[in-house]
C-alpha cells in the first residue's frame, strides 16, 4: 500500500512543484542532496573534506530515453571530473549506466564509460559504476570490465541481497577489480534475492570478509552500525592499515557515525548527489522499497 501511494505521489505534479520550491522541502532535501548545480556539489565536497571526509560525486539521472542525453550527462560527469581536479578535493564520481545510455546502446554507453574512466585516470581519479535493478547486472559487469581492462580505474558495485554476488566478487576479485559493497535498494523478487533482513545481512558479512581478504581496495557500504564494525574488527584481526579499505555513507545520513569514523582516522567516502533530477530520483528510491521510507524518517531524528 505504501509502496503504490509513493508511487502514485512521484507522478504528481503539484507535489513536485511545491517541494521544487518549498522553501521548507528545500531544507528537508538539502539534508540528502548537495545541490543543483556542480557548484553547490563541490563546496559540500570541500566542506567534507576538510572534516576529513572523501566524497564521490552523483549526478542524478538515470534511464534516459536517447543518445544525446546520454552524451549530456556524460558530459556533466566530465565537468565534474575537471571541477574535482580543479579544486584538489580527492572525490570519485559514481556513474549509472543507464544515465550513459545503456537502455538503448550497450556500446554508446560504454564508449561514454570508457571516455570518463580515461579522463578520471588522466586527473589522478577514478570512477564507481553503480549497480542498478539485477536485470542489468550482466551488462554492467561487462562494461566495467571492458573498462577496467583499458584503464585500470573503475569499481564495481555488487549488492549483498542477490543470490549471485558471491559468485560475482570472487570472479572480480580474481580479475583484480575494486568492489563496492552494498546491501541494495531495489525491490527484487525472491527468485533471485534474499527477501529477510537476516539473510542479507548474513550474506552481505559474508562478502565483506571475502573483500577483507581477497579485495583490492574495497568499499564496505552500509549504514547498519553492526555492518560498519564488523568491517572495522575485520580489519583490525586481519591488521589492515586504514588506507587499505574505505566506509562509505550516503550524503546526510548517520551524521553521528561518519563523525566517528573519520574522528578514528578510517577512510570514509560520503555518495553526494546533485542535480536537478533530485525529485524523482528521491521518490522511486522510496517508492523502491518501502522500507526506505522508515529508514529515512529514522535517519531525520539523528544528529
Amino acid at each position: 500500500m505504501l509502496r503504490t501511494m509513493l508511487l502514485t505521489l512521484s507522478r504528481q505534479n503539484w507535489l513536485r512543484d511545491w517541494m521544487q520550491n518549498s522553501p521548507s522541502a528545500a531544507r528537508f532535501t538539502s539534508r540528502f542532496v548537495a545541490g543543483r548545480t556542480l557548484t553547490q556539489a563541490l563546496g559540500v565536497c570541500e566542506r567534507l573534506r576538510k572534516e576529513g571526509i572523501l566524497a564521490t560525486l552523483d549526478h542524478l539521472g538515470e534511464n534516459v530515453t536517447s543518445i544525446e542525453e546520454a552524451r549530456a550527462s556524460r558530459d556533466a560527469y566530465l565537468k565534474a571530473l575537471e571541477g574535482i581536479a580543479d579544486s584538489q578535493i580527492g572525490s570519485t564520481v559514481s556513474v549509472k549506466l543507464t544515465q550513459m545510455g545503456l537502455d538503448i546502446s550497450e556500446h554508446h554507453a560504454r564508449e561514454n564509460v570508457r571516455q570518463l574512466a580515461a579522463r578520471a585516470r588522466e586527473l589522478g581519479t577514478r570512477i564507481e559504476i553503480d549497480m542498478e535493478s539485477s536485470a542489468y547486472v550482466d551488462r554492467t559487469l561487462a562494461v566495467v570490465r571492458t573498462v577496467h581492462a583499458e584503464t585500470g580505474n573503475v569499481r564495481a558495485v555488487i549488492q549483498a541481497y542477490l543470490y549471485r554476488s558471491e559468485a560475482d566478487i570472487e570472479q572480480l576479485c580474481k580479475e583484480g577489480i575494486p568492489v563496492r559493497l552494498c546491501k541494495g535498494a531495489y525491490r527484487e523478487p525472491a527468485g533471485v534475492a534474499f527477501q529477510s533482513k537476516d539473510e542479507v545481512d548474513a550474506n552481505y558479512l559474508r562478502l565483506m570478509r571475502k573483500l577483507m581478504t581477497d579485495g583490492v581496495y574495497p568499499a564496505i557500504a552500509s549504514h547498519d552500525e553492526r555492518m560498519v564494525r564488523e568491517a572495522l574488527r575485520e580489519a583490525r584481526e586481519r591488521r589492515l592499515e586504514a588506507g587499505a579499505f574505505e566506509i562509505q555513507m550516503l550524503y546526510g545520513i548517520r551524521r553521528d557515525l561518519q563523525k566517528e569514523l573519520a574522528a578514528g582516522g578510517y577512510r570514509l567516502r560520503l555518495y553526494v548527489p546533485y542535480g536537478d533530477a533530485w525529485y524523482p530520483y528521491f521518490m522511486r528510491r522510496l517508492a523502491e522499497r518501502p522500507a526506505n521510507v522508515w529508514f529515512v524518517v529514522r535517519n531525520l531524528m539523528r544528529a
